[in-house]
């Protein structure tokens, strides 16, 4: 068994989703390894990971704004508020979706779905640098 480790930085404009499924393709199919697993970990408490659907932009507005309704920001039950209206919702919607994804590898791709691409969730409202680690074990 060999491994690989690397990490993604992404830079968000704000809430809403960020494909970055083309740069860790080309990182699995850089690392030489053929058959494994691939382990993505968003190292942050306001924003999450999903694997979803890549072909229909109103799947991905419909996620945010579906969000949006079930986590409204200015919930007065929120102590934490520190931060702005938006840091207790960014961390309750990362609760409820993930902060790490497992993708199988096999022969050197992922074995993502046709229309199944990898997202960054933005749950705060401004610009942000996230750090997605990614650990690759396999041969």
């Amino acid at each position: 068994m060999r491994q690989q480790h690397h990490s993604f930085e992404i830079s968000t404009r704000g809430q809403g989703l960020y494909d970055f499924s083309a740069e860790v393709a080309r990182w699995v199919a850089a690392s030489g390894l053929r058959d494994g697993l691939l382990t993505l970990f968003a190292r942050h408490t306001s924003a999450s990971l999903i694997v979803q659907e890549n072909a229909d932009p109103d799947v991905q507005g419909d996620l945010e704004r579906f969000l949006a309704r079930l986590v409204p920001e200015n919930d007065p039950m929120y102590r934490h508020t520190l931060e702005g209206p938006d840091d207790m919702p960014a961390h309750i919607r990362a609760v409820l979706t993930q902060t790490q994804l497992s993708i199988p590898v096999r022969s050197g791709s992922m074995l993502l779905g046709v229309w199944q691409g990898i997202y960054l969730f933005e749950h705060r409202r401004a610009a942000h640098r996230r750090e997605v680690a990614a650990h690759l074990i396999g041969e």
